[in-house]
């Protein structure tokens, strides 16, 4: 395989933005087990005081990534953030008013590998969504797991990620006075392993709670399409079916997390590695959907809005897709 070397004069701040990215990208698939190791360590170190104390505090704490989290707008306003935005760059587009006086539960499609846009649009100040949504609180909803990983849950707490648990959505859509936008992949961690440029295959048939979820509690549905999402990484082929993908598949349910075996280019080389490509992402936020809250929604109700999703993402996909390059014929295919 010939490799293609980056050229030696680059500018600074592609530079910079590269190094943004690369400790994003540590951050998802490294960062936890450094500070896991990192707390196993303290423990049985003279400073073991520290970790015991820690390890109260980790008991105390541990409702709150189920209760909105903890959230620092300082960190959510780091500049590496506005590096990271313009890497590939990331561009959030609003398609309508969002009232603030209502709460929101924000559909994101695709899932992608790495949730590259959820997590440069919703928790990060990077693309301007305060500015854009005045009122608005957005929450990444995560795989409850993390949240069980020492030091590590506070830095994702402090960019607004919360757990995905049905009582940690259920909390903050039910807030009185509105301003809250809980933000779920719905796809979730299964779609992963069908991410690869030009896919356009979402998991939402089957997918229906967060639509009884918006009923109990009366929260605007809103569709969100992330264009370009899926053309960060390649991905060995894992047919369904095939002996990659049964594996995947078992581990994806034992674990909860999928094992998606991607690559896209590298540090200082565009041939192989883990860095994503400089594809753009534009994240378009959809029409709301009014919900009328219904306590003990029955199966014709969720069905009923679960229907007026699926068009609502549809026509969104529809009318935009033309502006980011895919072809008229292309259209999405739920499964």
């Amino acid at each position: 395989m010939k490799v293609e070397f980056a050229p030696l004069h680059v500018p600074l701040r592609r530079r910079i933005q590269t190094a943004a990215v690369l400790q994003w990208v540590f951050s998802f698939l490294a960062l936890a087990q450094v500070c896991l190791a990192a707390f196993v360590l303290l423990c049985v170190s003279d400073w073991w005081i520290l970790g015991a104390l820690y390890a109260v505090w980790l008991y105390l704490d541990r409702d709150t990534p189920s209760c909105g989290g903890r959230r620092s707008q300082w960190v959510r306003s780091w500049r590496i953030w506005t590096y990271f935005r313009e890497y590939f760059p990331i561009t959030l587009i609003k398609t309508a008013d969002l009232d603030p006086r209502n709460n929101y539960l924000f559909g994101f499609h695709p899932h992608g590998v790495l949730v590259a846009g959820g997590f440069g649009n919703f928790c990060t100040e990077a693309s301007g969504f305060s500015q854009m949504f005045p009122g608005l609180t957005p929450y990444l909803l995560m795989l409850p797991f993390w949240f069980r990983v020492p030091f590590f849950r506070e830095y994702i707490m402090s960019g607004g990620l919360v757990s995905s648990e049905k009582a940690s959505a259920s909390h903050l859509l039910s807030r009185p006075g509105g301003g809250q936008a809980a933000v779920i992949a719905v796809g979730g961690a299964p779609e992963s392993l069908d991410a690869r440029p030009g896919a356009v295959t979402l998991q939402l048939l089957q997918r229906k709670g967060f639509v009884k979820l918006a009923l109990k509690h009366g929260a605007w549905l809103v569709p969100v399409f992330s264009f370009g999402e899926n053309e960060l990484f390649d991905q060995m082929e894992n047919p369904t079916g095939s002996a990659l993908r049964r594996v995947q598949d078992r581990l994806q349910r034992m674990m909860g997390v999928a094992m998606p075996l991607f690559h896209a280019r590298g540090v200082f080389q565009y041939s192989f590695g883990l860095l994503p490509y400089r594809k753009p992402i534009h994240t378009v936020v959809g029409r709301p959907i009014p919900v009328t809250q219904t306590p003990c929604p029955n199966k014709d109700d969720i069905e009923a809005l679960h229907s007026l999703y699926m068009k609502g993402l549809t026509q969104l996909f529809e009318e935009n897709k033309k502006n980011y390059g895919i072809p008229e014929d292309k259209h999405l295919n739920f499964i």
